[in-house]
Parts: C-alpha cells; structure tokens; sequence
C-alpha cells in the first residue's frame, strides 16, 4: 500500500472508523510476509483496530507456520483487544452458527463500525449491510473505498 492509498484512508474514513477483525482476516494479515490487509495497521491509516480474545485465539489456532504466528503476534501489539461476548441475542433477521455468534457480537457490544471478515459462507449475506451498526465488509473491499 502505498503512502498515497494511506493518505486516501485518513481522507475517507477519518478517524472514525473502528474496525472489528475476524480471525480470518487476522490470520490472513500475518500469513502472507507481504499481505496488503498490514496497511490497516498503519499509523497513518486513523483506523482504530480491534479484535476478541475468541477471535485471536481461532488465528492463533490455525497458523502453523512459526514465522507467521511471530508476525501476528507483531500485528496484535496494534490491535485493541475488546471482551469477548459469548452470549446474547442476534439483531432481528440475522442468523449465524454458535462459532460466529461471539464475531458479532463482540463488534456490536465495542461499538465498532465495521466488522471486517473473509467468511462468505456465514457472514456473506451480510457483507454490504449494517447489523446493529456494524458494517459486514470483506476486508478487500474495505479498502479498495480508501479513495472514495
């Protein structure tokens, strides 16, 4: 990502957006030693990064890779880490397995204002709409908006 492209994300989200992390998106961020998904971590991005414990531990899980896992572990010092939300109840329409329930959740309850996942099978329905205030995005196309 270029210097340019950051400046594109401070210009169009501001320092607005809370961006909730999947543990697929985390996992895809700290798998690739060149993953474009790091610029959300860039100081000049603005954007506020935040995941779940619930979250961090399914990436952690499915990296096997030792210089991958040492690069998420680099990534998770930029990322707030929010409680998790086990239980409670979905916004009226949305329908998602017990796994991805604490996903939502935990983005809804931190008042983030997007939730950023790469999971088309439960959350692909989703992707483009707000629930409970949170925008389901694919992490792709979040910041292809940058220069919107």
């Amino acid at each position: 990502m270029t210097a340019r492209t950051l400046a594109s994300l401070v210009h169009h989200y501001g320092n607005e957006d809370r961006v909730f992390l999947d543990a697929n998106v985390l996992f895809s961020a700290a798998y690739r030693v060149d993953s474009a998904l790091v610029a959300l971590w860039a100081p000049a991005s603005g954007i506020s990064v935040c995941s779940s414990q619930y979250a961090i531990e399914e990436a952690r899980r499915n990296l096997e890779d030792g210089d991958a896992r040492d690069r998420l572990e680099a990534l998770l010092a930029g990322v707030e880490i929010v409680p998790d939300v086990a239980t409670g109840r979905l916004p009226v329409g949305v329908t998602l397995p017990e796994k991805d329930r604490p996903i939502l959740l935990a983005a809804i309850a931190t008042g983030a204002t997007h939730l950023l996942t790469g999971d088309r099978a439960h959350f692909g329905a989703y992707f483009g709409r707000k629930i409970g205030g949170v925008l389901v995005q694919r992490s792709g196309d979040y910041l292809a908006t940058a220069g919107e």
